[in-house]
């Protein structure tokens, strides 16, 4: 027998769920976002098919998405009507026996001893849909990797299998960001290396981009422009690295005064709702007006009471001075990142 990974990810998942409710919204473009006002500022959640075919797709501007699709129907973000669905759709996951490890919402990865992972794939899928009514697609493939590529092929409602052996021919000639956990950034600066495929990625000289990206990052680039990733399927529960909160004005904040005052409220907030984890690092995050991101973070310990936790996010604002006194700020955040966990400065 031989061992694959294969990666489950729902379809369109939010949209997906909201046609199941309204069944008249069937074969509409269908926008999940914010609070389903797209004169709001806010972002889009989830696109359906017949959304994503006018540019609508995640991460867009609701407004933006208005702009491209004024007849969208525009919904609100509805968390515990997912997390039902989601708990359906794994449930039926752990039912094969074999060890699952949940991604979020809508997708898994799960571990397989099988010489047929197309036939098992197809069967899984089947019984999702049967539980749920909602299409998922699957990707097969040697690692993690490869699998969670894979889907991507697969979509939507299909299986497809990428391994070592057809990694070339499908990807070696695409841009760096076509592999999971290359982004637009690290792209931009491959290209600047002379770097701009897969398959220059796979033949570069660890050396060379441990340089340029550190000695960890630079030669982890470099295994997965080859396709080389994780095969350990960890069915162990999901356990959040961090938990935080944003707020995005829908007229920007210029006094910043108002803007201490937000972040203070928005600590005592977050530490309330932390309040049995151990907390490492104290992050707060402002985007000015128009689409400035900037973070800062303190290490936290001691007592973790709100007062304490608001003491540490305010020791964080102060690190944006004196680039944010005068900016217009669109969006604030603070988050707790726990200790034994990873953290981004």
């Amino acid at each position: 027998m031989t061992w694959w990974v294969v990666h489950v990810d729902l379809d369109q998942f939010l949209a997906a769920v909201e046609v199941l409710r309204r069944p008249e919204l069937a074969g509409k473009p269908v926008v999940v976002g914010g609070d389903g006002d797209p004169g709001k500022r806010g972002v889009v959640s989830t696109a359906s098919y017949e959304a994503r075919a006018f540019g609508v797709h995640s991460g867009q501007p609701l407004r933006t998405a208005r702009n491209r699709c004024p007849d969208c129907v525009f919904l609100p973000v509805d968390a515990p009507a997912y997390n039902a669905v989601s708990a359906e759709v794994m449930a039926v996951l752990r039912e094969t026996g074999r060890p699952v490890e949940v991604l979020g919402w809508d997708e898994a990865f799960l571990g397989v001893d099988t010489e047929d992972p197309e036939s098992f794939a197809r069967g899984l899928i089947a019984d999702v849909r049967a539980a749920t009514r909602l299409d998922s697609s699957a990707g097969i493939g040697e690692n993690k990797l490869q699998a969670k590529i894979a889907t991507g092929f697969g979509k939507p409602a299909g299986v497809f299998r990428l391994t070592s052996g057809n990694w070339y021919d499908l990807l070696g000639d695409r841009p760096p960001d076509a592999i999971w956990g290359i982004g637009a950034k690290t792209t931009a600066k491959l290209a600047a290396l002379g770097i701009t495929t897969v398959r220059q990625l796979a033949g570069a000289d660890p050396d060379r981009l441990a340089a340029e990206f550190g000695p960890v990052t630079g030669p982890w680039l470099v295994l997965l422009g080859r396709g080389r990733g994780e095969r350990e399927v960890d069915p162990t529960p999901y356990v959040p690295r961090s938990h935080g909160r944003e707020i995005t004005f829908q007229q920007n904040l210029a006094d910043w005064g108002e803007v201490r005052s937000r972040v203070a409220a928005t600590a005592r907030q977050v530490a309330a709702e932390i309040s049995e984890r151990i907390v490492a690092r104290v992050v707060v995050k402002i985007r000015y007006a128009p689409f400035v991101t900037v973070t800062h973070g303190v290490s936290f310990s001691g007592a973790s009471s709100e007062a304490a936790f608001e003491a540490a996010a305010l020791a964080a604002l102060e690190m944006f001075e004196p680039d944010g006194p005068g900016r217009p700020v669109r969006l604030l955040g603070v988050r707790a990142e726990f200790a034994g966990e990873a953290h981004h400065p």
